[in-house]
């Protein structure tokens, strides 16, 4: 240790400048921003996380309670849609989910099932599956969703929750406030 100098300068430089987004940033931002749902395209069908035919899916955003997750799962909500996906290409299916959540929540119906079915013949299998929980996972309006009740499809279908519309969470708040009052 008889060779080891002192460090003649030990600060660091504390001039912290502000982060400026690139030219690049700003465009990724503008275009993230302006895909909007009604855009079915941010939905991708060039991949997915391949899932087995008899799998069960689960998915619960934060936020929704647990006992609205249990209840979705045991099958204790009454079903007021369904859409059923079978012989529906790829492409179509996404658009097809897509308009009939749009239309769901138009309508304040917020428990539906959809059908895609097990797909333990197509190929690769689950194909179908794998993309309807993809696609449900990124769409917003979709708070949780579950695979179904074996008498209503079992693996093959799954249970959906959507948000309630902006109409139906004031018309909450005001039944809510009239209660406390």
């Amino acid at each position: 240790m008889a060779d080891v100098a002192p460090i003649k300068h030990d600060t660091v430089d504390n001039s912290q400048q502000s982060h400026k987004p690139t030219e690049a940033q700003l465009a990724r931002q503008l275009a993230a921003q302006s895909l909007s749902e009604g855009d079915p395209e941010y939905l991708s069908i060039d991949y997915a996380k391949m899932l087995k035919p008899d799998d069960i899916v689960a998915f619960k955003r934060p936020g929704v309670q647990d006992g609205v997750f249990r209840k979705l799962r045991l099958g204790k909500y009454d079903i007021h849609a369904r859409l059923d996906l079978h012989k529906y290409s790829l492409k179509d299916a996404r658009d097809e989910i897509l308009r009939f959540l749009k239309q769901c929540q138009r309508m304040d119906i917020r428990s539906v099932i959809i059908v895609h079915g097990k797909g333990e013949r197509s190929n690769p299998p689950a194909m179908m599956k794998s993309y309807v929980c993809q696609w449900l996972e990124q769409i917003t309006d979709v708070q949780c969703f579950h695979s179904a009740q074996r008498h209503q499809g079992g693996t093959g279908a799954v249970y959906v929750m959507i948000k309630k519309s902006q109409e139906k969470k004031l018309e909450t708040r005001e039944r809510h406030l009239n209660r406390r009052s």
